[in-house]
């Protein structure tokens, strides 16, 4: 990969970048639970936390999978959430009906929020295209589907891709497919496709080399419980934060079990935020806003009253708060040298108090 990463881009309004702070995501996924008012209030609540975006998924069942029980289409797997149910009726029950997208994504922009979506095929992306969305989110589960990373990027407008269980090989290949179709601004999220994810299993240390690997910009989508993951990520660069939002966790839905509530997408927010501004520089020294700390700094003092003459010895020489006289590495030094006048308890030691 030859191309020069872009180091700030704009989705809506907003720029993204390394000197910008994190971008956080709310994505409402299924947890609308078949009520646009809920869906509504979801929006509502993304908005009053401070999420800079708002994200839902464009798909039907029909468009994911075939109409069919058992077999294939059940799912089987001991860890999952979704154990015993099927594929169909699964995305049935959690898919947003697509004449509710305008209204949410009226209702996001009037709250400040960009809101844009995730499509699942290429219909979905003319759809989305209709509502002049503003960027496009690309699932772990898709980014090896090339056609339609190809259809996304043909669009020239932002992809956000999750990574997960891509090997670099697929991951070279989808930004190939990006690129080549006129794909300018490339995020890409390290993602665990699994859910919830463990913090153990989240390898936010991918996140730098990934971003030198492909030279664009990395976040992370982050399924884990609490903020930990998310900011360890920022502090590893991430430049995007995703994650899924709902109302509260008891109200139920396909997502809720793994998704935030208000109060602790505020706090990740906020939290990111500071993240992103302890990074700084690589810097040694104090600090300008330490300059005034410097004098709390131990240094050489006169500890006793004593008179031209004296030689200075453990009794009448210490190192003590504040920073005003010599400094501590010179004590050796000074022990054993007469003063050349006379000195009272508590004067900074100095080199031309010594000697005749």
């Amino acid at each position: 990969m030859n191309q020069t990463m872009t180091m700030t881009m704009h989705i809506a309004d907003r720029a993204i970048g390394p000197g910008h702070r994190p971008y956080i995501i709310a994505e409402m996924s299924g947890n609308h639970n078949q009520s646009l008012d809920r869906a509504l209030a979801i929006v509502e609540a993304a908005a009053k936390s401070g999420a800079h975006a708002l994200k839902l998924q464009t798909y039907t069942a029909d468009t994911m999978t075939l109409a069919l029980t058992g077999g294939d289409f059940l799912i089987s797997d001991e860890k999952s959430l979704w154990k015993g149910q099927n594929l169909h009726a699964l995305y049935q029950q959690a898919y947003t009906p697509w004449e509710w997208h305008a209204p949410i994504m009226q209702r996001a922009n009037e709250l400040g929020m960009a809101c844009f979506s995730t499509p699942f095929d290429e219909t979905a992306v003319d759809f989305l295209e209709s509502l002049n969305v503003p960027a496009y989110k690309i699932a772990s589960f898709e980014n090896v589907h090339l056609p339609l990373i190809r259809k996304v990027a043909a669009t020239g407008k932002p992809m956000i891709m999750s990574t997960g269980m891509a090997t670099i090989a697929e991951l070279d290949e989808a930004v190939r497919a990006a690129r080549g179709a006129g794909c300018k601004d490339l995020v890409l999220l390290k993602c665990t496709s699994t859910y919830p994810a463990t913090p153990a299993n989240t390898n936010v240390l991918t996140i730098p080399h990934m971003r030198e690997l492909f030279k664009v910009q990395v976040g992370l989508s982050d399924h884990t419980m609490g903020l930990g993951a998310s900011v360890a990520a920022v502090a590893h660069g991430a430049t995007v934060i995703e994650k899924h939002f709902t109302l509260r966790r008891a109200d139920g839905g396909v997502d809720s079990t793994f998704s935030m509530e208000p109060e602790e997408l505020a706090l990740l927010v906020t939290e990111s935020e500071r993240a992103w501004q302890s990074l700084g520089q690589v810097t040694y020294g104090p600090t300008e806003a330490e300059q005034n700390s410097l004098k709390h700094r131990r240094s050489v003092y006169v500890a006793e009253d004593i008179p031209a003459g004296t030689v200075l010895n453990a009794q009448n020489l210490r190192c003590v708060r504040p920073g005003l006289g010599l400094a501590p590495k010179y004590y050796d030094l000074l022990l054993g040298r007469r003063v050349n006048r006379d000195l009272k308890k508590g004067t900074p030691m100095s080199w031309d108090l010594l000697g005749g």
